[in-house]
């Protein structure tokens, strides 16, 4: 995919890239103090949301194209640059008109190919930074197809937002990070910039600063974080915003390690490593030619094959193990389950001759 670089003039090319603002343009006053805070601390793109889609009606959903013309005051009054959500063509139009710097596309947007689709159309002959949030559920096409339909409206600025996905689980996250996808989506697009949203991987303020180290340390090019200068009064969202001085403390203390350093260290090691997955893949491949010779035992003995009292022992006695060997019960569950469905997948080939 060509892409371009998403850097806009003034803008250090270092990581991490950041772009930081309300979660809500709120009031003109509001947005003007939290522009002017953030500006002093070196922050130069300003984002807020202007159109707020919410998961239920009754909650504040954005002044809307009133709140543009205050973002301009922060253009031209402070020189930052500006970024907004936008959901419809009408919404990437009125950005348009308002000198919008960056367009970045939501979640429950980009869920919807109709919708990104819309957006699409409305950006062709357009060249500005587009940035594309991951779908609220967790399917990497769906991601990657709401990036093609941008790429294929002439964007070529483009970059992602992890921001997590949605899940019932809500013990430590808002959304889960599931980060194996965004490192899939990088290996599949090696030139896609991904950027962060801690904000609302976390949902709460304690987490921002180690869901933004993991990023770094996963190789993310930039950060998406919501400030506000007085989040608990904020009117959306108000748990996981901080102010600017305390997102100035967590960019600081962040540890930016250099990817371009020498590997030579990590060479034996990393040999290792290949030997070992060799061996797995072998016991794996032994492991599937016995679970045929099953299969064909039980069709020959006219034995189902699912034998769920075995499976069962299998998981229970495994996962016992494993916790022994110092590894992690559901980790360890989850590749026992992938090998069972493996397992019978083979056996009920054999069934079908």
């Amino acid at each position: 995919m060509e892409l371009e670089s998403i850097l806009l003039p003034g803008v250090d090319a270092k990581r991490p890239f950041v772009i930081a603002g309300p979660c809500s343009a709120e009031t003109e006053e509001q947005v003007m103090e939290a522009a002017r805070s953030l500006k002093s601390h070196g922050i130069k793109i300003f984002r807020a949301g202007v159109w707020k889609p919410r998961t239920k009606p009754g909650g504040f959903e954005g002044v809307g194209v009133e709140a543009l013309p205050w973002l301009k005051r922060v253009k031209t009054e402070l020189g930052m640059y500006t970024a907004v959500e936008v959901a419809t063509a009408k919404h990437v139009r009125e950005c348009l008109s308002h000198d919008v710097d960056i367009l970045w596309v939501g979640a429950r947007t980009s869920a919807n190919p109709f919708a990104v689709q819309e957006i699409a159309d409305a950006l062709e002959g357009i060249d500005i930074p587009v940035f594309i949030k991951n779908p609220v559920n967790p399917d990497l096409d769906l991601w990657i197809g709401a990036i093609e339909r941008i790429h294929n409206a002439g964007i070529r600025r483009i970059a992602a937002i992890h921001r997590g996905f949605s899940s019932s689980d809500k013990k430590i996250y808002r959304n889960l990070p599931l980060w194996h996808i965004p490192i899939e989506l990088k290996r599949q697009i090696p030139n896609l910039p991904i950027i962060c949203d801690p904000s609302h991987i976390g949902g709460r303020r304690e987490l921002i600063a180690p869901i933004c180290q993991q990023a770094m340390d996963l190789n993310f090019d930039g950060l998406i974080v919501e400030s506000h200068c007085h989040p608990d009064k904020a009117w959306s969202d108000a748990a996981q915003q901080v102010t600017p001085d305390v997102l100035d403390f967590i960019l600081n203390t962040l540890v930016i390690r250099d990817m371009t350093q020498s590997t030579e260290n990590l060479t034996v090691l990393r040999r290792q490593i290949d030997d070992l997955d060799n061996s797995l893949l072998e016991l794996l491949a032994r492991r599937m030619r016995v679970s045929v010779e099953i299969g064909v035992y039980k069709k020959e003995h006219n034995m189902p094959i699912l034998q769920e009292q075995r499976y069962g022992e299998i998981i229970a006695n495994r996962v016992e193990q494993a916790g022994r060997m110092g590894m992690d019960a559901e980790f360890i569950k989850t590749v026992l389950v992938a090998i069972h469905e493996e397992s019978v997948r083979h056996q009920m080939e054999v069934m079908k001759k």
